[in-house]
């Protein structure tokens, strides 16, 4: 690539290690409303999950366990107080209850059922 040749990035996805992949589609559905677009394994231990321009893959690792870092920021443009409720709803541990933090953004922070932090903000 030479110096004023222009960069494009194409698709970028986090991948989710989960202890159990099929909790873990039902969790990111129910709280995100992302639809299983592929799966892979007999049994199945790859799962790529969507909604609108969001994606995410989730592994199966049966030794993971959570870390204290975040592991992905989802931006939404409507509705993170919905997604809060749906997180405490469906099991989540909030780590960072729900503020309009001064960087401009309506955020929090939980963890999926895998202990996965994960940062979630809309523009204020």
């Amino acid at each position: 690539m030479s110096a004023g040749e222009a960069v494009r990035l194409g698709r970028v996805a986090p991948m989710v290690p989960v202890v159990d992949i099929e909790r873990a589609t039902a969790f990111y559905a129910t709280v995100f409303g992302m639809q299983k677009t592929f799966e892979n394994g007999d049994p199945v231990g790859f799962v790529i999950l969507k909604r609108d321009a969001a994606e995410v893959h989730l592994t199966l690792a049966s030794d993971h366990v959570g870390r204290t870092c975040n592991v992905m920021h989802v931006m939404v443009e409507a509705g993170v107080d919905e997604i809060y409720r749906r997180c405490e709803a469906a099991g989540a541990r909030i780590i960072e209850r729900m503020r309009d933090a001064p960087w401009g953004l309506r955020t929090f922070v939980m963890a999926d059922l895998d202990g996965n932090r994960i940062d979630v903000g809309q523009p204020l």
